[in-house]
């Protein structure tokens, strides 16, 4: 199973950009689907982006679309969310996930095996 670890999280001003990497251990990273979700306090764990294998199948919330950016370099082991125009409302814990199922459609928590400890993410207004 892939071990995953977060990084990259803080405070930032509304408006301002983050970008939130996960790094992936072992010699099958480039097999996985990545995603990214999002946990805010009392909420249920939600979706963000996910990208295929390849990079050539991204799926983003509604709620993140044209602002968040994920992307995945498999040479590094790492998938990144960038993270512009941050809203207060998108304060959580973000999540990396990974899994060897081929992504087909916008996927959701049970859809990934394996997950990181998180990264908190906290925009001020």
């Amino acid at each position: 199973q892939v071990q995953l670890l977060e990084s990259g999280g803080g405070l930032v001003q509304a408006g301002g950009s983050l970008r939130v990497s996960c790094a992936a251990s072992g010699r099958t990273f480039s097999s996985y689907t990545m995603g990214w979700f999002c946990q805010a306090p009392g909420m249920d764990r939600e979706f963000v982006a996910a990208i295929s294998w390849s990079g050539g199948v991204i799926y983003y919330a509604d709620s993140v679309k044209g602002r968040f950016t994920v992307s995945r370099d498999n040479a590094k082991n790492t998938v990144y969310l960038q993270m512009n125009s941050l809203k207060p409302e998108d304060t959580a814990v973000y999540y990396c996930a990974a899994d060897f199922r081929v992504l087909a459609g916008t996927p959701v928590v049970d859809d990934f095996a394996s997950w990181g400890q998180g990264t908190q993410v906290t925009v001020s207004s």
